[in-house]
């Protein structure tokens, strides 16, 4: 076996400058695959992240002014949800949504204040059931409930970043009071989001909220999660949703801009299907660039077998089987494309493990950084397999010139010159 690679080697170390040529061709090839690979994992992780403290299948719906004159009213009126719009949609489309909540967001940002420390934060009123469709872990208490909501109690839920701000000395925030626009609220419970979107925002009981800061029965807009398990079924909820609010606010059926709607669910698959092709694309050009390597092998192979048609004679004319001229062509190929190959894939998975440890220091600053690009990656086993096609693929490209080499007649290989 010492031999055998001894042979080998000996065989690149004679055309050395024409082997490491050909060796980084195939290298580079899978060195480029595992980059473009990691690079799409990279974008695909930062569209997931925008995603993740959202319910995949959910619907927002806000409010703007109607663009179409209807039913005696003029164009320009500007839309106000109410909460009867919440309970008309709750009796219409009960078969259908799993949660629906109303929000009221008081405008501008509010001072809140605890003893000495303040700060000014966001405030949002909501239902129990919004922590179902925008996704919250409850680091510490609870979450709004029906108690809160029935008897307009002063709870507030706030965020990790704003326990951090007011309790300095490691005060247990949960029964606490602390001062939301003037107005004392106890504290019942600590979040944190998997976005890190709300950091700066303090959730209250929505009658509360709308009492306390003279919002009557107005509401901002409605969150609603859907029991749908395709685009299509989400989008015929949404056109319900529409047409059911367009009634009640006596919106034109052909005033589309007089709501807002966000369907989660499909653009969730839009972006999937996006980076779906964008996979695809990108193992087209790995492949290609791969082939290219692998036609300079073979390339290679040829010329090695036309420069050593004298040796082969020899070894045929003392005794070498066809079988035995294979495998040594072979052997040869498979060598260099094994060997380019790992280093190529290891190269490519060092490079991409440092760029995803250089973002994730990036992101402790900024989250923005997360929410375009983060972690790219490209798994051990698509690496592998990657490697394994490259093998393959040298195998085949070694193949040709090979049976070129077991075809050689001696006497016409010893004539050769």
């Amino acid at each position: 076996m010492i031999d055998y690679f001894q042979e080998i080697f000996s065989t690149l170390k004679q055309n050395r400058l024409r082997a490491i040529m050909t060796g980084f061709s195939v290298a580079w090839g899978i060195f480029m695959l595992i980059i473009l690979l990691g690079s799409g994992k990279g974008l695909q992780n930062g569209m997931e992240f925008n995603f993740r403290g959202t319910s995949k299948n959910a619907l927002w719906i806000w409010s703007r002014s109607t663009q179409v004159a209807y039913d005696g009213l003029k164009a320009g009126r500007r839309i106000q949800f109410t909460d009867e719009d919440v309970k008309a949609l709750v009796n219409h489309l009960e078969d259908d949504i799993d949660d629906i909540s109303g929000r009221f967001r008081v405008r501008g940002d509010a001072a809140i204040t605890y003893k000495n420390q303040y700060g000014d934060y966001s405030l949002e009123g909501v239902m129990p059931e919004f922590r179902s469709i925008q996704l919250v872990d409850m680091t510490q208490g609870r979450y709004i409930n029906h108690l809160d909501i029935k008897n307009y109690r002063k709870s507030v839920i706030i965020s990790e970043a704003i326990r951090k701000a007011l309790f300095i000395n490691d005060e247990e925030p949960i029964g606490e009071y602390i001062r939301v626009g003037g107005v004392p609220f106890k504290v019942v419970g600590i979040f944190s989001n998997p976005e890190d979107r709300d950091i700066k925002q303090v959730y209250l009981p929505i009658t509360t909220t709308q009492r306390v800061f003279n919002g009557s029965n107005k509401i901002s807009n409605i969150a609603i999660s859907t029991n749908a398990l395709t685009v299509a079924e989400n989008k015929r909820i949404e056109e319900e949703v529409r047409s059911i609010l367009a009634k009640r606010h006596r919106i034109s059926p052909d005033d589309e801009k007089a709501m807002g709607i966000w369907n989660t669910l499909e653009s969730f698959k839009q972006a999937q299907g996006i980076f779906g092709g964008i996979r695809i694309f990108v193992w087209v050009i790995g492949i290609m660039t791969i082939v290219a390597g692998i036609v300079g092998v073979s390339n290679i192979m040829i010329i090695l077998v036309k420069e050593r048609t004298k040796e082969i004679g020899i070894r045929k004319a003392i005794g070498a089987t066809p079988w035995s001229i294979i495998r040594l062509v072979l052997s040869e190929s498979i060598f260099i494309t094994s060997f380019s190959g790992f280093f190529g894939m290891v190269a490519g998975m060092l490079l991409l493990t440092g760029v995803s440890a250089a973002l994730r220091m990036a992101a402790v600053d900024s989250q923005d950084i997360e929410r375009v690009f983060f972690n790219p990656s490209a798994s051990l086993a698509v690496a592998s397999w990657a490697l394994v096609i490259l093998v393959t693929a040298g195998l085949i490209a070694g193949y040709i010139p090979a049976r070129r080499a077991a075809s050689i007649r001696p006497i016409e290989a010893l004539h050769d010159e």
